[in-house]
């Protein structure tokens, strides 16, 4: 699956959006992927998750042991490929602020984890999530995510891979261009940081 495919699958979901974003990293930009809308549809996400495995395992090798993906956006996603892959899934939450295994995962010394994304935009919660499986003495092999946003200028602290890489603006709250300022701010996203 190439960059033009994937793009595809999100033009066809209606999951490629314009208008005015509030970002989960609290930057506006006029363009959203709207992931949530993908995974609506089953068969787009199998497609997906098929490709985003084969590519983490072409990249990481094939001795991963787990899989895991932060709430709540990516736990579609991270299930998913775990599933193409054929090992257990798990996800981090955040937990007084900070990303943490519950629920009765844990990850054993050692163990070699991927971890998915979605979409990585400054690369904040991969970050975290990748320091929530280091905390537990697991290695991180790597982080695979469908979309990356930044075209490969976020630093998630470990060796990334995407399904597509493009860049698309963002700007903070007091830099807006003139063209988002006659557009009301929609905050699609899910983590609450401020406007």
């Amino acid at each position: 699956m190439n960059k033009a495919d994937v793009l595809k699958e999100f033009e066809e979901a209606g999951a490629l959006q314009k208008g005015h974003f509030v970002l989960s990293s609290g930057l506006h930009s006029d363009t959203y992927l709207n992931k949530s809308i993908v995974s609506m549809f089953p068969d787009r996400t199998e497609r997906l998750c098929r490709a985003l495995a084969e590519k983490a395992k072409e990249a990481f090798g094939s001795d991963i042991d787990y899989v895991v993906s932060p709430a709540m956006g990516a736990i579609i996603y991270g299930y998913e490929t775990a599933r193409h892959v054929g090992v257990p899934f798990m996800f981090v939450e955040r937990i007084d602020g900070e990303f943490q295994l519950r629920r009765g995962f844990s990850l054993k010394p050692g163990a070699r984890v991927v971890v998915v994304e979605d979409i990585v935009s400054t690369g904040l919660s991969a970050r975290e999530c990748i320091d929530a499986v280091r905390e537990t003495g697991a290695e991180v092999l790597g982080l695979a995510c469908l979309i990356d946003r930044s075209n490969g200028e976020a630093d998630v602290g470990a060796p990334m891979i995407s399904l597509a890489s493009l860049k698309v603006e963002a700007w903070p709250a007091d830099a807006l261009p003139p063209h988002l300022l006659k557009i009301p701010a929609v905050k699609p996203g899910s983590r609450g940081t401020s406007q």
